[in-house]
């Protein structure tokens, strides 16, 4: 039987002022070789639950354990296994790709030369080896994005969360990022991730957890959630099934 990575019990969130709850009990059990898709809506509460799992906001109420490890009592030792690569560009635009990497790279402890060697593997894979001493400021969109995940992978994290990771990337972007993470995932890392990209999901993901208005739908692999649903030819159709044709991108 598969060890899990992430054990969730009963996890609440409702932000200040809310009216509801943006997590509403969720249960889920996580394995560590999994590529685990959150997939929902605008507003479903996905980035919610990443975040509290990755430690930047605490539950209202329930409990989770990652690696065995609970973030009250082993925050530092959490930190140290956990990777996380946000929607945003956590990088500064006046640095280099190099400078940008080897700032992140300190904050995990690893040593000069362990990190030089990690960066200079990483921005080959990437394609970013020849602009490695430009300022990330005159980088595309793909190549902040690429140079992104890279600092969020360097100490070679047990777990990583991902935030919609190729939203507004090309296509051989694209390619180049997943075919990344699969390496990575082959290696070890437990991956979560989020994303709008339902036909890459059902690809990339060996089990999904369908949320939406704080809760789960479904959880299933692609095959299964897509099976479950009468007619569904994919996991669009399901997602709509589950979630409904309201449009969520609305300003009220």
């Amino acid at each position: 039987m598969a060890e899990n990575m992430i054990e969730i019990k009963n996890l609440y969130k409702k932000y200040k002022n809310a009216e509801d709850f943006s997590v509403n009990d969720i249960s889920l059990d996580i394995e560590k070789n999994e590529i685990y898709g959150i997939l929902g809506p605008n507003g479903a509460g996905k980035t919610t639950l990443i975040s509290m799992l990755s430690g930047l906001i605490k539950p209202t109420s329930g409990q989770f354990k990652i690696n065995g490890l609970s973030p009250q009592k082993d925050g530092f030792k959490l930190r140290q296994i956990i990777g996380i690569v946000p929607q945003e560009y956590a990088l500064y635009p006046t640095l280099t790709a190099r400078e940008n990497l080897m700032f992140f790279g300190s904050l995990y402890g690893l040593s000069h030369k362990k990190l030089n060697k990690a960066i200079d593997e990483s921005l080959e894979i990437m394609g970013l080896s020849k602009f490695a001493d430009k300022q990330v400021g005159q980088f595309s969109g793909g190549m902040k994005r690429r140079c992104n995940l890279i600092a969020g992978t360097l100490h070679n994290p047990k777990i990583l969360f991902l935030d919609e990771p190729t939203v507004g990337v090309d296509v051989q972007s694209k390619k180049v990022i997943i075919d990344f993470l699969q390496e990575l995932n082959k290696n070890g890392t437990c991956i979560i991730y989020t994303s709008h990209h339902l036909s890459e999901a059902e690809e990339f993901c060996t089990k999904i957890a369908i949320i939406d208005r704080g809760r789960i739908h479904a959880v299933g692999t692609p095959e299964e959630l897509v099976a479950q649903i009468a007619n569904a030819e994919n996991l669009e159709d399901v997602f709509i099934s589950l979630t409904g044709k309201e449009l969520r991108d609305v300003v009220v």
